[in-house]
């Protein structure tokens, strides 16, 4: 529409002229008298560009300090989340920090993975000796080794039903470039709640024995050798070869009551 204003403008027209010429073969909506005239006065002052000039538009207020203050918060703490931010920079508003740590320092958010527990020093220092002393027999039989070896753990199988849970797993989850590993670790907190226990011996060919507990039942020493019996047993059934070279038993328990 502009460009064709130009030219009725150049042909001498009128303004109202010009907006009459227009309505007649586009309808009377396709725009008004008073913008018709301001573009007559944009051509009378010279003006030949019919497109929209570039604006400056609304100054940035992301700053590279803003910017850097934003990044060494995450540093800091990576599982912050943008209103605990926001806290820090009340003068910026939500969206703005969202858009800064995600669209200008390429930030994102991974969910934490459960593991068992932190561990101690004391635990590390435990675990560190027993690798040693399994890699030790390792070179010293070879693979005959890992082919002796039967070993078991005690798994919940049904859902955990939480009561108290100090930190969900979305409160978890931290924040790291597009980049960074994704599986990330996370304590699990204390739970309480119903569940069924099993118990599941295996060796490297496959499994042995799959052992369900009934609820209120404490794995204590008595139920423990009974449990063993029947491995015993399983082996014979399955492994016969395994009991004559002698079977290397790797299990690690805790009195455990289930509820």
């Amino acid at each position: 529409m502009r460009g064709v204003i130009r030219f009725l403008w150049a042909r001498k027209l009128s303004a109202a002229d010009i907006h009459r010429e227009l309505c007649a073969v586009y309808g009377p909506n396709i725009m008004s008298e008073g913008v018709v005239r301001q573009w007559v006065r944009f051509f009378k002052d010279r003006r030949t560009n019919i497109h929209d000039e570039s604006r400056s538009g609304r100054p940035s207020v992301v700053s590279a300090d803003l910017m850097k203050k934003i990044d060494e918060k995450i540093r800091l703490l990576r599982n912050f989340t943008i209103t605990q931010l926001s806290e820090h920079l009340p003068n910026i508003s939500r969206t703005i920090l969202y858009e800064t740590a995600t669209g200008k320092l390429g930030y994102r958010k991974f969910c934490a993975r459960w593991v068992p527990k932190m561990l101690t020093e004391i635990h590390k220092t435990s675990r560190m000796d027993a690798a040693l002393k399994f890699l030790s027999r390792y070179h010293t039989v070879g693979e005959d080794f890992l082919n002796r070896i039967v070993t078991g753990d005690a798994r919940a199988r049904e859902t955990w039903v939480v009561h108290v849970n100090a930190e969900t797993k979305q409160q978890s989850m931290a924040w790291g470039h597009t980049g960074s590993p994704t599986r990330l670790r996370k304590a699990r907190q204390t739970l309480s709640g119903r569940k069924l226990m099993v118990t599941v011996f295996w060796d490297a060919q496959g499994i042995l024995l799959i052992e369900f507990m009934t609820r209120g039942t404490t794995i204590n020493s008595e139920v423990y050798c009974r449990m063993l019996k029947k491995l015993k047993r399983a082996i014979q059934n399955k492994r016969r070869v395994l009991l004559s070279s002698g079977v290397v038993l790797l299990q690690i328990t805790r009195a455990l009551t289930l509820l």
